[in-house]
């Protein structure tokens, strides 16, 4: 019997999780009272249950303090049940726009600042997030680069590294993305917004990627790039990082940043065991 227990910050995704997990054939169990817990797990894993794959979803609730749930999942251990932890993360800021968009008062701080809520929430998980054999933060995720996400860990069980890399290009002139962790400024290369049948294109159109890559500069650079983030990305797998954003950027973020975004893209796809996203956040902004 294959045993998951989904948990993590509230609005980091973990009912959405579930839900995916029900998708592929995971019998899903969510806020489970802390007294049942192991009376739950004892009777689906009895000789002859036709319950293969179990999620069970643990969060923070006012009702029963989390400590309770973590030493419940402590004694099924010692008693030889074995389990994997999946959390749900996502950043401050997310989180908080979250809570602000559905209305929702955060558990922790019912009539309160969500903020104070979020804050004790994460030091009451700090402990569980340590022991997780998965990490997925959901910041930049969309609900369908979640599902690939579950899919890729449990229906695929490929090798799991909870690094998601996420290559965004962007313009300058619009500010730079407060996100990022890395950025690069690919303003070096002639703009091919002053070539007239080049300039209400698109770094995603082959004309402006033929017309930028032309350059030898543009070649160099993405070698240099490809090389120091095959040294770099490993590195930030071990140290445990969970969200790894390179900014690309250029003057207004639809011709060359497009471009090399997407040219180094090709380049680290397949390349390794961390997920790899690609946004192009200033593509449909007005002006060069």
């Amino acid at each position: 019997m294959r045993f998951v227990v989904v948990t993590g910050m509230s609005g980091g995704g973990k009912s959405t999780a579930l839900h995916m997990l029900e998708d592929v054939g995971f019998y899903c169990v969510d806020n489970l009272p802390v007294p049942l817990i192991e009376q739950f797990v004892e009777l689906i894993a009895m000789p002859g249950s036709e319950v293969e794959k179990v999620a069970l979803g643990l969060d923070v609730r006012v009702d029963q303090p989390f400590e309770d749930a973590q030493k419940a999942l402590e004694k099924l251990k010692k008693n030889g049940y074995n389990f994997e932890i999946l959390f749900m993360e996502a950043g401050d800021s997310v989180l908080l726009k979250r809570y602000k968009e559905t209305r929702r008062m955060h558990p922790l701080s019912p009539g309160g600042r969500v903020e104070d809520g979020i804050h004790k929430e994460r030091k009451i998980l700090q402990d569980i997030k340590g022991k997780a054999d998965y990490v997925i933060d959901t910041s930049n995720l969309l609900t369908r680069e979640l599902k690939e996400e579950i899919d890729r860990i449990f229906v695929k069980n490929e090798e799991y590294n909870s690094l998601m890399v996420t290559i965004l290009s962007f313009g300058f002139k619009h500010g730079i993305p407060a996100d990022a962790d890395l950025v690069f400024d690919v303003r070096f290369l002639p703009n091919p917004y002053y070539i007239e049948e080049l300039k209400y294109k698109t770094g995603n159109d082959k004309e402006v990627q033929d017309y930028v890559m032309d350059f030898p500069e543009a070649g160099i650079f993405i070698d240099k790039l490809t090389d120091m983030l095959e040294f770099l990305i490993p590195n930030y797998v071990k140290e445990g990082k969970y969200q790894l954003v390179i900014g690309i950027g250029c003057t207004g973020g639809k011709h060359r940043s497009v471009t090399l975004a997407n040219k180094l893209y090709e380049r680290l796809k397949n390349k390794g065991n961390y997920g790899l996203k690609i946004a192009h956040r200033d593509v449909r902004a007005q002006g060069i």
